[in-house]
């Protein structure tokens, strides 16, 4: 079980720096102004003033230590400093009313919740009315109930923000997992279409084999021969279906594309810069080309499409522009959206750009390591 412990330790065990305890100890500081008082004789009893003092800063520390390890000890810890404070600073008045801002910190970094505006608000009005028992002026008393409220409002916030990006962090890695899980599912759902029937007739034949070996030997070397060729077919199911997952490379698909383009008789310009990219980034390119040519063979009726590739100071760009007709409406399908999708995963953009007199561009910009070497190819 993930204790609330365990949340807060989690961002610091992969380097990154929260709010902690150590950072609110700084705070025990403003009982010097009590201290301050009892040395120069402003505090009586001294029996009385030195514990207070004392207890008032230890309560603090023990207060902020368990707000981040065990918050619900923290609590009747803070309700004890809250009756210290109050009553310290009603008793002995002058700079004991700094310990209220004390307390105030000491709340927002404990208290969660919908409670937290009630209880400063509470504490507000408890400042405002000690202040005003120990007779300070009116510019005195709203310093203290402002810098009371602001003393535990900005802590609240700055741990609540920091909850929220390790809420976010985590619900992004669960998402992640779950978008591979997903993808192993339809890939073994894929795999079980493809080879569940082949698997049967296989697990047939071999049957068969066995009955005929004793009986019609050359039956049998038959039923063996099918069980070699549905095997080898398979495998090149197989195969053909693992390239699809991968991706085929930027320079298949731009093979693949001009032999499509010009079956659907759509004249054909490739442009290309002999930058060679990594695997991931080449087979990402080969996906955008697979999916925009696609795109203007089945839905754009264009007479020409150039598809051009270019270095970008740091950035491969890929280009698909067609001069089909205008459309009515230009929806993005799955296709799209996928590409999208991987593309931003990958640090780069997609852009898609139909002018209303017609034609349809793909952009894609992708980073890269370079490896610059100059090549054009125009057909």
């Amino acid at each position: 079980m993930t204790t609330e412990r365990d949340t807060w330790l989690d961002p610091l065990r992969e380097g990154e720096r929260g709010p902690d305890a150590k950072g609110m100890y700084l705070w025990a500081v403003v009982t010097a102004a009590p201290v301050w008082d009892i040395a120069h004789g402003r505090s009586h009893p001294l029996w009385l003033a030195w514990p207070a003092a004392l207890a008032a800063a230890g309560l603090y520390v023990v207060t902020t230590h368990y707000a981040f390890a065990d918050r619900r000890r923290a609590l009747p810890v803070l309700g004890l400093l809250t009756v210290v404070v109050l009553a310290s600073a009603a008793g002995f008045r002058h700079n004991w009313l700094y310990l209220v801002v004390m307390l105030a910190v000491a709340t927002g970094t404990t208290v969660r919740g919908k409670v937290l505006p009630v209880v400063l608000f509470a504490e507000c009005a408890a400042a405002l009315a000690v202040a005003a028992g120990a007779g300070a002026d009116l510019t005195g008393i709203l310093a203290l109930v402002w810098g009371t409220f602001t003393a535990g409002l900005i802590p609240a916030i700055i741990i609540r923000l920091w909850e929220a990006i390790h809420e976010l962090k985590a619900t992004r890695e669960e998402l992640a997992r779950a978008a591979v899980t997903e993808e192993r599912l339809r890939f073994s759902r894929d795999l079980h279409d493809l080879l569940g029937h082949t698997l049967s007739v296989m697990v047939v034949k071999a049957e068969a084999v066995r009955r005929l070996s004793r009986v019609d030997a050359d039956a049998a070397a038959g039923q063996a021969a099918d069980i070699e060729q549905i095997g080898r077919q398979a495998l090149t199911e197989v195969r053909a279906a693992v390239t699809g997952y991968r991706g085929r490379g930027l320079t298949a698909e731009l093979d693949s594309a001009r032999t499509a383009l010009a079956d659907a008789c759509i004249k054909t310009s490739v442009r290309t810069s002999s930058v060679r990219p990594g695997p991931e980034t080449d087979a990402l390119l080969g996906w955008a080309v697979r999916e925009g040519v696609t795109n203007v063979v089945r839905h754009s009726r264009a007479s020409a499409c150039e598809i051009g590739l270019r270095d970008d100071g740091g950035l491969l760009v890929l280009e698909i522009r067609d001069d089909g007709p205008p459309k009515k409406s230009h929806g993005h399908g799955n296709g799209l959206i996928g590409l999208r999708e991987r593309v931003k995963a990958a640090g780069g953009a997609v852009e898609t750009t139909a002018p209303p007199d017609g034609g349809f561009l793909l952009r894609v910009a992708v980073p890269y390591e370079k490896e610059p070497y100059e090549k054009e190819d125009g057909q």
